[in-house]
């Protein structure tokens, strides 16, 4: 175990280097060699605590606005590597394998250092990544490049999850880590880490059409049979129908949608529906949306309005006093605000 702190008051070095300069030197050092653009070179400011565990190199970053650029070199200048890195503050703009994603505080996002990428922070940043030796990672160039320049999050799969807590006590444990127990453990994490890369690359590769519709049609099906269930959520969606979370946001992003929107307007509707039925005049506003999942009467009043352009009780009552026509419940014209949608 080797730890390394790195920190840089922005002033010259006793070698006549600028803080800039040293600043681009000490990324280059705990990495491999980089490009560094500080948006203000006048202000150099920043630490990097590099601890080797194995195999495994573990950075925590703190510095201000700058842009990061890595280039293809010669294969002897420097061994590539694998970069996970787990976004702790500000934004990060990622550019690599003809992709660009932002990562937002929470995230992680992977980096394949071999090939030229690209990341612009426009604020002040932290950061933990993780190094793994590319020679280590068992996925080909055209497996790993599925996923480079994305971002994801630990509740888009089983493994990311454990992968998340398992980084999380490395990070943390880092610098007690030594001797043939540090190895092993990097020797784990580098595995666990290939695996979740694999998962989500599969999540995240196009299948065929007609599959994914199968797919999007059973989540469907098993929500429209548990809408009345408030503990209905992707996550449960992901759990109980065998999927990840993220393919369950990808499938209904395909129509334009994210799945909690689809199930709260399924919700909605079903709202609407039932406050213009003949016994609804007997039933609280409330506990029709409890009906329907709505904990809380005054989201439920709130998410109504914003679908349908009227609060749920104003819709009953308008519904209430537009009386009966050929043995069916009229519907409140003056209500829909001229949304064809929102018809019963």
């Amino acid at each position: 175990m080797t730890t390394t702190l790195f920190r840089n008051d922005g002033r010259r070095g006793a070698d006549g280097a600028d803080g800039a300069d040293r600043w681009q030197h000490a990324v280059s050092r705990a990495y491999v060699p980089m490009r560094v653009a500080l948006k203000d070179p006048s202000s150099a400011e920043g630490s990097i605590a590099s601890t080797r565990v194995g195999s495994l190199r573990v950075c925590r970053v703190e510095a201000g606005p700058q842009t990061v650029s890595g280039y293809r070199r010669p294969a002897q200048e420097a061994q590539p590597c694998v970069i996970l890195t787990f976004q702790e503050q500000g934004t990060a703009l990622k550019q690599q394998d003809g992709r660009e994603s932002v990562v937002r505080p929470g995230e992680f996002s992977l980096t394949d250092s071999s090939r030229p990428f690209r990341k612009r922070l426009d604020t002040d940043f932290r950061f933990t990544s993780f190094c793994l030796p590319r020679d280590e990672v068992d996925l080909g160039q055209r497996e790993l490049s599925e996923l480079t320049a994305t971002s994801f999050r630990r509740e888009d799969s089983a493994t990311a999850g454990l992968a998340a807590d398992v980084l999380g006590r490395v990070a943390q444990d880092a610098a007690v880590l030594d001797g043939s127990a540090g190895r092993r453990l990097a020797a784990t994490v580098v595995d666990l880490i290939t695996l979740m890369i694999d998962e989500l690359r599969r999540d995240a590769r196009p299948g065929p059409p007609s599959s994914h519709a199968v797919a999007l049609e059973r989540l469907k099906q098993y929500a429209l049979g548990r809408l009345h269930d408030p503990g209905l959520s992707p996550s449960r969606m992901a759990a109980d129908n065998h999927m990840s979370v993220r393919y369950v946001h990808r499938l209904f992003e395909s129509e334009g949608v994210t799945a909690a929107a689809w199930v709260r307007a399924q919700r909605l509707e079903r709202c609407r529906r039932d406050l213009l039925r003949p016994g609804a005049r007997d039933t609280a506003v409330a506990a029709v949306g409890r009906r329907w999942g709505f904990t809380n009467s005054s989201h439920f009043t709130r998410s109504f309005r914003k679908e349908f352009g009227v609060t749920p009780g104003d819709w009953k009552h308008a519904g209430s006093s537009a009386g009966t026509t050929a043995g069916r419940t009229a519907a409140p014209d003056r209500a829909v605000n001229g949304n064809p949608n929102a018809r019963p």
